[in-house]
């Protein structure tokens, strides 16, 4: 009877963990799922979507600039439904304001690009191009903004900063896009998983470890305004590449008792 009451008993565990294999998926939070194999790649999509919108335009007079570029770092989301324009034959959603004509000079902006996508691996970033415009809207400056990436204990000092330095009044307008080198680009993304807060909503869509290089998208969210402390203890603070490997600390310094190198006194 012992015998036949062990028996039932191992065949409901079996059954309990073959249950348990089936539903260990439904289990797991979304973000800590591996990307769906048939939900198709999400930046393909997205820049295919892009590819197939109508822009509105295609040289600097035609932007709206009648938003004030924020006094702080202000979130937008760039995508499906976001104007699109068109400029050197790529297609870009776009951001323009007027700059601030009554603050001491030299002044920063700040900007911040969110990872698009809850996996790591299936992610990406709307990676910043700035033209700085005249009053007559002729272009100043063209530049695509370096991204660097910073892991902090909120969403608002995780990202990946860049920075844009504004030291003369003639500039007046500001056009925020993705050229077409961005958007083929790539940014260095560390991770350290002892320094997450496992409290953060940042935290819970970085469950990977090591380095990776996060590709460049067309949309995404974008953080931009004047620089603050807390962006700028962020930019101060954050990663722009790996670290080039060398011989260690000690190799680097004059040690009273020589080195190998030198050889040994007698």
């Amino acid at each position: 009877m012992s015998h036949r009451f062990s028996a039932i008993a191992a065949a409901l565990a079996a059954t309990v963990v073959l249950a348990g294999c089936h539903s260990a998926k439904a289990l797991l939070p979304p973000n800590l799922r591996p990307p769906s194999e048939t939900a198709g790649d999400p930046l393909k999509l997205a820049q295919q979507r892009l590819l197939e919108a109508t822009p509105c335009c295609s040289s600097f007079a035609d932007f709206s600039y009648r938003s004030m570029l924020p006094w702080q770092p202000q979130r937008f989301t760039l995508g499906s439904g976001s104007m699109v324009a068109n400029l050197d034959g790529t297609h870009s959603y776009f951001l323009a304001f007027r700059l601030p004509t009554d603050v001491k000079l030299p002044y920063r902006l700040a900007v911040k690009s969110e990872l698009n996508g809850r996996w790591l691996h299936a992610s990406y970033l709307f990676a910043p191009t700035i033209v700085l415009l005249d009053e007559g809207f002729q272009p100043i400056r063209t530049e695509d903004i370096d991204l660097c990436e910073h892991m902090g204990w909120s969403d608002e000092t995780t990202g990946a900063f860049g920075s844009v330095k504004i030291d003369s009044r003639k500039p007046r307008y500001l056009l925020v896009y993705s050229s077409a080198r961005q958007q083929s680009g790539k940014t260095y993304w560390e991770q350290s998983p002892a320094s997450f807060s496992t409290t953060t909503a940042a935290s819970l869509k970085m469950n990977s470890a090591g380095s990776f290089s996060i590709p460049h998208g067309p949309d995404g969210s974008l953080w931009i305004g004047m620089m603050n402390t807390t962006y700028q203890k962020a930019i101060d603070s954050s990663v722009c590449g790996k670290p080039a490997s060398g011989d260690g600390l000690l190799n680097s310094l004059s040690l009273p008792w020589g080195s190998s190198k030198t050889g040994s006194s007698r």
